[in-house]
């Protein structure tokens, strides 16, 4: 990775070719604008090899040298998100094969079969290509492997191809797996790996663990798939990083287990900014970017974001001046090395024509969006010293990929509003409110370093989970639980001696018996340290066996018993806060944890609700995502990097505003 900020966009010139005017122009406006990047062919397959085993790579040869001449670093993409018509006409096999057992036709984008040895070796043998031609070119940063992998296919390679990823699993042992997914229930055992294929609607699709098996298996298939992609280009450049660009909280894909095929992690942030209180939006969106820091505990890219609108949601909001670059230091402040734009001219045809571009189709740097684009790039070039910083987290929220898909899967209880995500970043937004650092990370991760760690929703444990969960806690670390805890193992099968499950009955000092679903519009109360608070959704009914109890149910037939408590364990403490909480509850909550893990935030001063702070090296990020003008006290003048100026003793952030100090 680079030793300062990257700054950059998507560039398209292939669209460009018969207008090289255009091209020209593009150098002059990047410069103009401070960009000192480009992401460069994401999609240009068809353009350097419109026939099979006929290339033209001179457009991308210039485009690169003038990138370079202009002092731009390249981020280079492999092709394979877009395969170029003729390889699907003369090899249909690389098509996609629905659900439904058609094959799709060629078009769209990520239209390819994840399995098909015909599509694996040519982007291999295209990607091999791209290396040996421009793996020691001066202007290459990294490559872009592919783009936004996702998706799955059924074809018949498909279907060979998971029986053998099951046939290892469960040591080809049919018997292992039809114990394991309980395949006595309906009739459903099978005497042979042949009898299975993948959950259809129209097959088999009511047995939890073969949609679990399926989904570690498409995602193992992406995974492959990138490590032929990159085997292609290790071949030429060894040495060069390499990268893909993640979704959000895309769940087709384990991205836990993916980063760690990859240097760094980059993800693609589209965020609902709207022109008012922007509150909500900034904690979901802080707690994406602390999940890819988190993953491989080093700084991320941000490899897409708009510099304007975009055009695929239902309702395109334009932001007003602020907003966005507001979002942008804010990927800085939790960890990003780099601002980048999809895209940087607006296409002239096409689905994202009328998506925001750095440039528009006026084509000029007269423009609302330019000027916005080109002053970030100012304050980019000051903040270039926290690239590379890393925050210290003594707080952790799980959040599993794994998990999210039996959570989100089984049957019972409730079937609407399950909403794994939205639980996580509930519990995430209450630390991220009161300026605590927190990481992101899966249930199976390194626990020991922080001071408490909460798992909403953990309602299956992987192989190892209980024991790091149970090791934590009996060395000293505080451990929240909530509903549906430990019910499950990584094949979707109730632990016996009840819930929670996995030896971490005792450790938590409850027997959850029963599970109450609330009707819609019902709630359930809780009253803790004197107050009612409300959950929906969701309620376990429990015992204590030996936990305190600290907050009891309000309502309901189980009215007095137990809904939240603390055990004592070894030199930790265990939580169960057995109901979906409100964010009432879960403020007034992990307020109470912080005081009593004695985590604080990393300021030298106090900053009024409202105002995320964010310290990364020595800067720290103050940044008002409300809609209102926020006054603080710093207590002392201190320099603000991003405008270059001092500020304080006392400042003022408008709507939408920051500052960034050197401390």
């Amino acid at each position: 990775m680079a030793d300062k900020l990257i700054y950059g966009a998507d560039y398209n010139p292939d669209q460009w070719l018969d207008t090289p005017q255009i091209l020209s122009e593009d150098l002059r406006l990047m410069d103009l604008a401070r960009l000192n990047s480009a992401t460069v062919a994401i999609f240009s397959w068809a353009s350097y090899e419109p026939e099979e085993g006929k290339y033209d790579f001179s457009w991308l040869d210039k485009v690169l040298d003038d990138l370079h001449a202009h002092g731009k670093k390249v981020i280079l993409a492999t092709p394979s998100g877009a395969r170029p018509a003729w390889l699907a006409q003369k090899y249909p096999e690389v098509l996609r094969v629905e659900e439904s057992g058609v094959r799709n036709e060629y078009g769209v984008r990520h239209n390819h079969c994840l399995t098909s040895p015909v599509y694996r070796e040519k982007t291999r043998q295209i990607n091999e290509i791209l290396a040996e031609r421009y793996g020691r070119h001066p202007a290459l940063l990294a490559w872009h492997i592919s783009n936004e992998y996702s998706g799955e296919c059924h074809c018949e390679l498909c279907q060979n191809a998971f029986r053998d990823f099951l046939r290892e699993e469960y040591h080809n042992d049919i018997g292992e797996l039809n114990f394991k997914w309980w395949n006595g229930f309906w009739a459903h055992q099978v005497t042979s790996f042949e009898q299975i294929s993948s959950p259809k609607y129209r097959g088999e699709s009511h047995v939890p663990a073969l949609r679990l098996a399926w989904a570690r298996f498409v995602s193992k298939q992406h995974i492959s798939f990138l490590d032929n992609e990159i085997a292609g280009l290790r071949k030429f450049a060894p040495d060069v990083p390499v990268t893909t660009n993640f979704m959000r909280l895309y769940k087709g894909i384990d991205y836990a287990e993916m980063a760690g095929h990859l240097d760094f992690v980059s993800w693609d942030s589209y965020p609902d900014w709207t022109n008012g209180d922007n509150t909500g939006v900034a904690a979901g969106t802080a707690f994406c970017h602390d999940l890819f820091r988190s993953l491989k505990h080093k700084p991320f890219y941000m490899m897409e974001s708009t510099p304007s609108v975009t055009n695929w949601k239902p309702v395109n909001v334009l932001p007003r001046s602020g907003v966005l670059e507001l979002g942008a230091v804010q990927a800085l402040a939790h960890g990003a090395d780099s601002v980048q734009y999809f895209q940087w001219r607006k296409s002239r045809g096409g689905h994202e024509k009328f998506h925001g571009a750095v440039v528009d189709h006026e084509g000029s740097e007269h423009t609302r969006v330019f000027r916005d684009a080109a002053r970030l790039g100012q304050v980019l070039e000051r903040l270039s010293g926290v690239a590379g910083e890393m925050q210290k987290a003594g707080a952790a929220v799980i959040f599993d990929w794994e998990n999210a898909w039996a959570a989100e899967g089984f049957c019972g209880y409730f079937e609407n509003g399950r909403d794994y995500d939205g639980e996580c970043i509930k519990w995430y937004q209450a630390l991220w409110e009161k300026n605590i650092p927190v990481d992101v990370v899966p249930s199976d991760a390194d626990l020991s370093g922080y001071k408490l760690v909460i798992a909403p929703f953990l309602y299956m444990m992987k192989p190892g989970v209980p024991e790091k969960i149970r090791s934590y806690i009996e060395n000293g670390g505080a451990f929240v639980s909530t509903y549906l805890f430990a019910n499950v193992d990584r094949d979707d099968l109730c632990f016996l001696g009840g819930f929670p499950g996995g030896g971490l009955r005792e450790v938590f000092g409850v027997w959850a018996e029963e599970t109450d679903a609330i009707e819609d519009g019902a709630r359930v109360l809780v009253e803790y340290h004197g107050k009612t608070y409300e959950g929906d959704t969701v309620a376990d009914v429990l015992h204590a066996e030996g936990a305190e109890t600290l907050g009891v149910y309000g309502n309901r037939f189980y009215k007095g018993s137990p809904a939240l408590t603390v055990n004592g364990f070894g030199k930790g403490k265990a939580y169960t806060a057995a109901f979906r909480a409100s964010e009432a509850f879960v403020r007034a909550f992990v307020g109470d944890l912080i005081e009593e893990t004695g985590l604080r935030p990393a300021l030298p001063f106090a900053v009024c609700p409202g105002v995320s702070a964010v310290r990364r090296g020595n800067d720290l990020f103050l940044m008002n995502f409300t809609d209102e003008e926020k006054r603080i006290e710093t207590g002392a003048a201190f320099f603000n990097v991003a405008s270059g100026e001092n500020v304080g003793p006392e400042l003022t952030l408008a709507p939408s505003a920051y500052v960034v100090l050197r401390v």
